[in-house]
Protein backbone atom coordinates (compact mmCIF):
# COMPACT_ATOMS: atom_id res chain seq x y z
CA UNK A 1 0.00 0.00 0.00
CA UNK A 2 1.67 2.70 -0.75
CA UNK A 3 1.63 6.51 0.79
CA UNK A 4 -1.63 7.86 -1.42
CA UNK A 5 -3.37 4.45 -0.61
CA UNK A 6 -3.16 4.16 2.74
CA UNK A 7 -4.57 8.00 3.13
CA UNK A 8 -7.88 6.74 0.70
CA UNK A 9 -8.49 3.58 2.78
CA UNK A 10 -7.95 5.64 6.05
CA UNK A 11 -10.82 7.77 5.01
CA UNK A 12 -12.81 4.83 3.37
CA UNK A 13 -12.52 2.59 5.97
CA UNK A 14 -13.52 5.64 9.19
CA UNK A 15 -16.97 6.37 6.97
CA UNK A 16 -15.53 9.40 5.14
CA UNK A 17 -18.25 9.98 2.76
CA UNK A 18 -17.71 13.70 1.75
CA UNK A 19 -13.96 15.80 0.77
CA UNK A 20 -13.28 18.81 -0.05
CA UNK A 21 -9.58 19.86 -1.17
CA UNK A 22 -7.10 22.71 -1.96
CA UNK A 23 -4.86 21.78 -4.68
CA UNK A 24 -1.33 20.29 -3.45
CA UNK A 25 1.38 18.75 -5.64
CA UNK A 26 1.94 16.28 -3.22
CA UNK A 27 -2.10 15.17 -2.70
CA UNK A 28 -2.34 15.34 -6.33
CA UNK A 29 -2.75 11.07 -6.89
CA UNK A 30 -4.92 10.88 -3.25
CA UNK A 31 -7.22 13.54 -5.07
CA UNK A 32 -7.39 11.56 -8.58
CA UNK A 33 -8.80 8.43 -6.06
CA UNK A 34 -11.36 10.24 -4.87
CA UNK A 35 -12.75 11.90 -8.14
CA UNK A 36 -12.91 7.92 -9.18
CA UNK A 37 -14.56 6.63 -6.14
CA UNK A 38 -18.53 7.11 -6.36
CA UNK A 39 -18.85 6.96 -2.43
CA UNK A 40 -17.18 9.86 -1.84
CA UNK A 41 -18.70 13.10 -2.81
CA UNK A 42 -15.20 15.16 -3.41
CA UNK A 43 -15.54 18.94 -3.88
CA UNK A 44 -12.33 21.20 -4.86
CA UNK A 45 -12.20 24.54 -3.38
CA UNK A 46 -10.65 27.66 -3.69
CA UNK A 47 -9.46 28.21 -0.20
CA UNK A 48 -9.50 26.71 3.17
CA UNK A 49 -12.24 28.53 5.13
CA UNK A 50 -14.50 28.24 2.14
CA UNK A 51 -14.17 24.25 2.35
CA UNK A 52 -14.58 24.12 6.60
CA UNK A 53 -17.64 26.30 5.86
CA UNK A 54 -18.77 23.44 3.09
CA UNK A 55 -17.61 20.81 5.81
CA UNK A 56 -19.81 22.05 8.14
CA UNK A 57 -23.34 22.19 6.35
CA UNK A 58 -22.52 18.70 4.81
CA UNK A 59 -22.10 17.43 8.34
CA UNK A 60 -25.58 19.14 9.29
CA UNK A 61 -26.58 17.26 5.99
CA UNK A 62 -25.21 13.55 7.94
CA UNK A 63 -21.97 13.67 6.10
CA UNK A 64 -18.69 12.66 7.64
CA UNK A 65 -16.22 14.88 6.63
CA UNK A 66 -12.48 15.65 6.14
CA UNK A 67 -10.52 18.17 4.49
CA UNK A 68 -7.57 17.76 2.25
CA UNK A 69 -4.75 21.12 2.27
CA UNK A 70 -1.31 22.38 2.97
CA UNK A 71 -0.54 23.24 6.16
CA UNK A 72 0.15 26.85 4.46
CA UNK A 73 -3.92 26.86 4.79
CA UNK A 74 -3.97 26.69 8.21
CA UNK A 75 -3.06 30.39 9.12
CA UNK A 76 -6.53 31.10 6.79
CA UNK A 77 -9.15 29.14 8.52
CA UNK A 78 -7.86 29.66 11.83
CA UNK A 79 -11.59 31.86 12.54
CA UNK A 80 -13.30 29.33 10.83
CA UNK A 81 -11.89 26.01 12.58
CA UNK A 82 -12.55 27.92 16.34
CA UNK A 83 -15.48 29.82 15.65
CA UNK A 84 -17.62 27.35 13.32
CA UNK A 85 -16.07 23.99 13.72
CA UNK A 86 -15.34 24.32 17.46
CA UNK A 87 -17.51 26.09 18.58
CA UNK A 88 -20.55 23.78 17.37
CA UNK A 89 -18.62 20.69 17.88
CA UNK A 90 -18.46 19.54 14.13
CA UNK A 91 -16.13 16.99 13.53
CA UNK A 92 -13.62 17.45 11.01
CA UNK A 93 -10.09 15.62 9.54
CA UNK A 94 -7.83 18.27 8.18
CA UNK A 95 -5.40 16.08 5.85
CA UNK A 96 -2.44 18.48 5.63
CA UNK A 97 0.73 18.55 3.47
CA UNK A 98 2.75 19.81 6.14
CA UNK A 99 5.28 21.77 3.75
CA UNK A 100 8.24 23.38 5.16
CA UNK A 101 9.79 20.34 7.39
CA UNK A 102 13.40 18.72 6.42
CA UNK A 103 13.81 18.48 2.42
CA UNK A 104 11.49 21.09 1.23
CA UNK A 105 12.99 23.05 -2.11
CA UNK A 106 10.91 26.58 -1.23
CA UNK A 107 12.23 28.33 1.27
CA UNK A 108 8.77 30.39 2.03
CA UNK A 109 7.24 27.05 3.27
CA UNK A 110 9.72 27.07 6.03
CA UNK A 111 8.81 29.46 8.60
CA UNK A 112 4.81 27.70 7.95
CA UNK A 113 6.47 24.40 8.38
CA UNK A 114 8.22 25.06 11.59
CA UNK A 115 4.77 26.94 13.26
CA UNK A 116 2.19 24.15 12.18
CA UNK A 117 2.51 22.00 15.10
CA UNK A 118 2.95 24.80 17.42
CA UNK A 119 -0.40 26.71 15.53
CA UNK A 120 -2.35 23.52 16.42
CA UNK A 121 -1.27 23.15 19.93
CA UNK A 122 -2.03 26.59 20.58
CA UNK A 123 -5.74 26.17 19.18
CA UNK A 124 -5.83 23.11 21.21
CA UNK A 125 -6.40 20.56 18.55
CA UNK A 126 -4.60 17.42 18.06
CA UNK A 127 -2.39 16.08 14.98
CA UNK A 128 -0.73 13.05 14.20
CA UNK A 129 2.18 13.21 12.35
CA UNK A 130 2.40 9.27 11.14
CA UNK A 131 6.04 8.24 9.74
CA UNK A 132 4.73 5.46 7.44
CA UNK A 133 1.37 4.24 5.12
CA UNK A 134 0.44 1.85 8.10
CA UNK A 135 0.70 4.36 10.79
CA UNK A 136 -1.17 7.01 8.36
CA UNK A 137 -4.01 4.58 7.86
CA UNK A 138 -4.29 3.63 11.42
CA UNK A 139 -3.85 6.85 12.38
CA UNK A 140 -6.90 8.77 9.98
CA UNK A 141 -9.18 5.81 11.65
CA UNK A 142 -8.05 7.19 14.82
CA UNK A 143 -8.47 10.61 14.11
CA UNK A 144 -12.21 10.62 12.90
CA UNK A 145 -13.07 8.83 16.30
CA UNK A 146 -11.33 11.33 18.37
CA UNK A 147 -12.65 14.01 16.33
CA UNK A 148 -16.47 13.24 17.06
CA UNK A 149 -15.25 12.25 21.04
CA UNK A 150 -13.82 15.86 21.06
CA UNK A 151 -15.80 18.12 18.77
CA UNK A 152 -13.72 19.83 16.94
CA UNK A 153 -11.20 19.26 14.32
CA UNK A 154 -7.87 16.83 14.32
CA UNK A 155 -5.12 16.63 11.81
CA UNK A 156 -2.80 14.31 9.97
CA UNK A 157 0.58 16.43 9.11
CA UNK A 158 2.26 14.08 6.29
CA UNK A 159 5.81 15.68 6.13
CA UNK A 160 7.92 15.48 3.13
CA UNK A 161 10.06 12.52 3.66
CA UNK A 162 5.92 10.84 3.88
CA UNK A 163 5.42 11.01 0.63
Amino acid sequence: MDSSEAIFNGLKDAGIDFVVSVPCVNLSKLLDMLDEDEEITHIPVTREEEGIGICAGAYLGGKKTAILMQNSGLGNSINALKSLMELYEFPLIMIMSHRGTEGENICGQVPMGRSTPRILESMDFKFFKPGNSEAAYEDIIESWDLSQEEGKPVSILLEISYW
